[in-house]
């Protein structure tokens, strides 16, 4: 039982990084080719680090240690892509340099 319990937690967190992932590059490529709304990039990485939260407090429930899976900082890194965007855009942004 603990292998089973334990390989199914290792592939719940493999499934659930990939997602995370995922949605950080598809949400910075429709952002950078579509949109023109600044803090797209920081809204997309609020939603996976409150998913991130809710999914490390499931784990807790279920027995495993708390620091059984680190807890991706999305947050910091997507405002700097925010910020990044805004800089190299040809308006007045660009006084962000």
């Amino acid at each position: 039982n603990y292998i089973f319990y334990t390989d199914w937690a290792w592939t719940s967190f493999v499934v659930f990084s990939i997602s995370q992932s995922t949605m950080l590059v598809v949400g910075a490529i429709y952002y950078m080719l579509f949109t023109g709304v600044p803090g797209t990039a920081t809204y997309y990485a609020t939603i996976m680090t409150i998913y991130t939260w809710v999914a490390k407090g499931a784990w807790f429930a279920l027995g495993y240690p708390y620091d059984f899976v680190l807890v991706p900082v999305w947050i910091p890194s997507a405002m700097l892509l925010d910020l990044t965007y805004w800089a190299t855009r040809r308006n007045k942004h660009a006084a962000i340099i």
